[in-house]
C-alpha cells in the first residue's frame, strides 16, 4: 500500500508537501474549494518545482467551477513542471459547491467533462457547450510547442461514493477515491467499485483505489478532549454535521449521526445561521480548517473520537493494515495548514503500518 497526505490548501502547502516527500510519502492531494481554501493548481505548481518524486493530485476538483479547456491546461502545465507525477482527482462536489450556495452537480455533467479534459489532454478534438446553444470544437492549437506537457499520462480518479459515480469511473476506466468512515463500510465500497469495474469489462486489480482519511494521532497521554487533538480532528469531525444540515432542503432527520442531542443542538445553531436565505456562509466557515466557537461548545469529544480517523499510532496502524488488507491501493491522511507537523504524526503511522 501506498501512503499519502491530504492538504486543506494553503499558498504555502509545497512545504509539506516537501517534508512529505523526505518522509517516503508517494502522493500530496491539494483541497480544491474556491471560497475555503488557496487555489490547488498554484499551490502545486510551487509543490512541483520543490520536490522530484512524490505525486500531486486535485483531491478533488468539481468540474463546474472550471471549463474543459481551463482545466486541460492547468493540468497539462502542471505535468511540465512535474512529468509523470500528475493526478487529476474529480468529484460531483462537497464544500466547493456548498460554499456557495450550491448542489453537487449531476453525474451526466461530471462525464461530459471527464470526456472533454481526458479528450484535450490526449490531443484530440473535442465539442464543448459554452452555453446558449454555442458547442464548439475545440483542441490544444499548439502541442509540439515545449509549453506544457500532453505526452506523459495524467492519472484521473473519480470521488465515487454512489453506484453511478462508480459504473462513470468503472466505464472510463478511472482509478477510484473513498471517503474512509468504517472499516465494514470501506469492505462494501470496494466490493461494489470492483464489481463496476467487473461490469464494465475491466479488471479491477489494473485501477488504483484510494481512501481518504480525516482525522489526527494522539500523542502519549492525549485523548480527542485534549485541545491539539480537537482543534486538528474536531474540525473534521463538524463537516459530518455540516453535510447533515444541508442534506435535505426539509426534515433533515439525523442522517447516520446516532447522538440526537447533538444533531438537535447543531440544528438550533445552523437555524440562527444569517442571512437566512445563504445560512451556507456560515455553515461552511472554517470547513474543515477550524471550529467555530459555537461548534466547539457543542461537539462532544467522543463524536470526534466516533466520525474521524483519531487514535495512538498502533491503533490508526492497525486500521490502515485492514484497508491495505481489503484491497486499496492508497491511504491518504489529512494536514491542516495551521499543524503541519502532523505529516511527522502521520508518517509515524505509516511506519507502524508497514511493520
Amino acid at each position: 500500500m501506498d501512503f499519502a497526505i491530504e492538504l486543506a490548501t494553503a499558498a504555502d502547502s509545497w512545504k509539506v508537501a516537501k517534508r512529505a516527500e523526505e518522509l517516503g510519502f508517494h502522493s500530496a492531494w491539494f483541497e480544491d474549494s474556491q471560497m475555503v481554501a488557496a487555489d490547488p493548481f498554484v499551490a502545486m505548481a510551487a509543490a512541483a518545482m520543490q520536490t522530484s518524486r512524490i505525486r500531486l493530485g486535485t483531491g478533488v476538483c468539481v468540474p463546474t467551477n472550471r471549463i474543459p479547456p481551463v482545466t486541460a491546461n492547468m493540468l497539462a502545465t502542471l505535468n511540465a513542471l512535474a512529468p509523470g507525477r500528475i493526478d487529476w482527482g474529480v468529484g460531483t462536489g462537497f464544500s466547493a459547491r456548498r460554499a456557495m450556495g450550491l448542489g453537487a452537480i449531476s453525474v451526466d455533467t461530471l462525464s461530459r467533462h471527464l470526456r472533454a479534459v481526458r479528450g484535450l489532454l490526449a490531443r484530440d478534438t473535442v465539442e464543448w457547450d459554452f452555453g446558449a446553444g454555442r458547442r464548439r470544437k475545440i483542441r490544444f492549437l499548439n502541442p509540439e510547442v515545449p509549453l506544457f506537457n500532453t505526452t506523459d499520462p495524467v492519472r484521473t480518479h473519480v470521488a465515487a461514493m454512489g453506484p453511478r459515480t462508480r459504473e462513470l469511473a468503472a466505464e472510463l476506466g478511472c482509478h477510484w477515491i473513498t471517503l474512509f468512515m468504517s472499516q465494514d463500510q470501506v469492505r462494501a465500497e470496494m466490493a461494489a467499485m470492483d464489481a463496476a469495474y467487473r461490469a464494465a469489462g475491466r479488471a479491477p486489480e489494473d485501477h488504483r483505489k484510494l481512501a481518504f482519511t480525516f482525522g489526527a494521532v494522539l500523542r502519549d497521554g492525549e485523548s480527542c478532549a485534549t485541545p491539539r487533538v480537537r482543534a486538528q480532528a474536531g474540525p473534521l469531525a463538524a463537516m459530518v454535521l455540516h453535510n447533515l444540515m444541508e442534506a435535505d432542503a426539509g426534515d433533515l432527520g439525523t442522517g447516520n449521526v446516532e447522538d440526537d442531542a447533538l444533531v438537535a443542538a447543531y440544528r438550533a445553531l445552523y437555524r440562527d445561521y444569517q442571512p437566512a436565505d445563504a445560512r451556507y456562509l456560515t455553515l461552511h466557515r472554517g470547513h474543515a480548517l477550524f471550529m467555530r466557537p459555537e461548534e466547539d461548545a457543542v461537539l462532544p469529544a467522543e463524536f470526534i473520537r466516533k466520525s474521524t480517523f483519531t487514535g495512538t499510532v498502533k491503533q490508526l496502524a492497525e486500521q490502515v493494515k485492514g484497508i491495505a488488507d481489503a484491497g486499496y491501493s492508497e491511504i491518504s491522511f489529512v494536514v491542516l495548514p495551521q499543524y503541519p507537523d502532523a505529516v511527522e504524526d502521520w508518517a509515524r503511522v505509516m511506519e507502524a503500518a508497514r511493520v
